[in-house]
């Protein structure tokens, strides 16, 4: 299994809930043909696929809490390798949240990342944008309290994995207060200098 993607291009994708991770992972599939997997995708899938597991999870997100590592880490190996043949690379929405998950994701025999793009949105920016997207989203998470709850778990647990992985000097911090172009072509501008 870990050979199948010992060669993939890995790019860990961070950024707080409405930075415009999700939309800057759709311009990069489009452009380079990579896999995006988003691992609150793959958890809200599991929660509405009504399980046991699903039902637990859904308690655990709706309480803004982080869920356990190893159902994360199965998840994301198992749509990694289904797709390792086919993909061009793959980039990780959302994860790793915390320092331990991206240590795990390497021990996991996954594989170390290539890069880690940090999309940078001010706090305030977020707010705003979680709150128009709870207009139409109709999900259980987008309200004020619960966004203001998810912020400061995500800053909490963000800034040591980003600095983690500055050690390594592969992170590469994208400022997205501006257009959907203008971060895109700052994200472009990372992933070329990757080739």
């Amino acid at each position: 299994m870990a050979e199948k993607l010992k060669n993939s291009k890995i790019i860990f994708v961070v950024g707080g809930p409405g930075s415009g991770k999700g939309t800057q992972c759709e311009r990069i599939v489009q452009k380079y043909g990579y896999t995006h997997l988003s691992t609150g995708d793959l958890l809200r899938a599991e929660v509405s696929s009504g399980t046991e597991r699903g039902k637990t999870l859904s308690a655990i997100m709706e309480r803004g809490e982080l869920v356990p590592l190893d159902t994360v880490l199965d998840m994301l190996r198992d749509a990694m390798v289904a797709k390792a043949d086919t993909s061009k690379g793959f980039l990780i929405d959302g994860y790793p949240r915390e320092v331990k998950q991206g240590e795990e994701f390497e021990k996991k025999q996954i594989a170390p990342p290539s890069l880690l793009l940090y999309i940078d949105a001010g706090s305030d920016t977020m707010v705003k944008r979680l709150l128009k997207r709870g207009e139409t989203s109709g999900r259980a998470d987008d309200n004020e309290a619960t966004i203001k709850k998810r912020l400061e778990t995500y800053y909490k647990a963000t800034e040591p994995v980003i600095a983690m992985y500055e050690s390594r000097g592969i992170v590469r911090k994208i400022n997205a207060e501006g257009s959907v172009d203008d971060v895109f072509k700052q994200v472009s501008e990372a992933l070329d200098a990757l080739k």
